[in-house]
């Protein structure tokens, strides 16, 4: 069956962002053109960047953005490729593919450096952006980020986790996002793996990414930004050793937490506590804000 509620609950929740003034235009990238939510803050802190995780789309960060926009100078929220309102890509969607692309995507928008937020490959995304263009990171929020290292037993559990045959599987795969899975989850399962994780571009992730392609040791540790890693104590879809690894190599100035009551999407568990600590990091690493 066609999905429904879960393209609705997109074209709801696009409405809510244009609401806010955020205006959505195409950019162009070598992978076709990625659907992005721009406009401006009422605030003094830089610019926000939000990057969402893989299936998902901008959207669901919107009560996020609700807090994060009086306080910004502007926000940006984009759909990667064969998500959300982006087109499915022409070609190939690999790891770096993607990582290339949205490089790209930011370089064209940034005009100063940003605030720079990532949950699950978006986390991957921010670090990378983080790590290929330092100088146009104010700060970095890690929110249970994927892109550790990890054993190949670990590896296949989790890529498996998002191979979704039926409503039972998706339903378990939601209690696994979430500190409690809200009611609206619930009611969308049914409706999860074809309106997202069967979309091609996610499919194509999946298959060709590897935890070859994990961020180092060297390369983490170099990060000259501040930066903020959240990492809910209620954590079910990534394994423990990924905080380990992100702990140990992160820079010794990064601020490393494990809120209660958080799991692997915190800004859908509680957007205001999310953002209040958000904030409070963003004044911290711009006292004149």
């Amino acid at each position: 069956m066609r999905p429904v509620l879960i393209p609705l609950m997109e074209r709801v929740g696009r409405a809510a962002l244009r609401s806010r003034g955020l205006t959505t235009r195409d950019v162009d990238t070598p992978l076709g053109p990625v659907h992005v939510y721009d406009g401006p803050g009422q605030g003094s802190l830089p610019p926000v960047v939000l990057l969402h995780g893989i299936g998902s789309s901008a959207t669901p960060f919107a009560p996020l953005i609700a807090r994060l926009q009086p306080n910004v100078r502007r926000v940006i929220a984009p759909d990667y490729p064969g998500h959300g309102f982006s087109a499915d890509p022409a070609s190939e969607v690999t790891p770096l593919a993607l990582f290339e692309a949205m490089t790209g995507v930011l370089d064209r928008l940034l005009d100063s450096p940003a605030l720079v937020i990532g949950n699950s490959l978006g986390g991957a995304i921010a670090l990378h952006y983080a790590v290929s263009r330092p100088e146009r990171v104010a700060g970095l929020v890690l929110l249970s980020p994927a892109g550790a290292k990890s054993t190949d037993q670990e590896w296949r559990q989790l890529i498996a986790s998002f191979d979704l045959r039926s409503r039972a599987e998706a339903v378990a795969f939601l209690g696994r996002l979430y500190h409690r899975m809200p009611l609206v989850a619930r009611l969308v399962a049914h409706e999860l793996a074809d309106a997202t994780m069967n979309r091609p571009a996610v499919r194509q992730i999946l298959a060709t990414a590897t935890s070859n392609e994990a961020f180092t040791a060297e390369q983490l540790a170099a990060l000259p930004m501040p930066v903020l890693l959240l990492w809910g104590q209620s954590e079910r879809l990534l394994p423990e050793s990924h905080f380990d690894y992100y702990r140990r190599h992160l820079p010794s100035h990064a601020l490393i937490e494990r809120p209660h009551r958080l799991g692997h999407v915190p800004q859908g568990d509680s957007p205001l506590r999310v953002a209040n600590r958000i904030l409070r990091f963003a004044r911290r690493m711009t006292p004149q804000g």
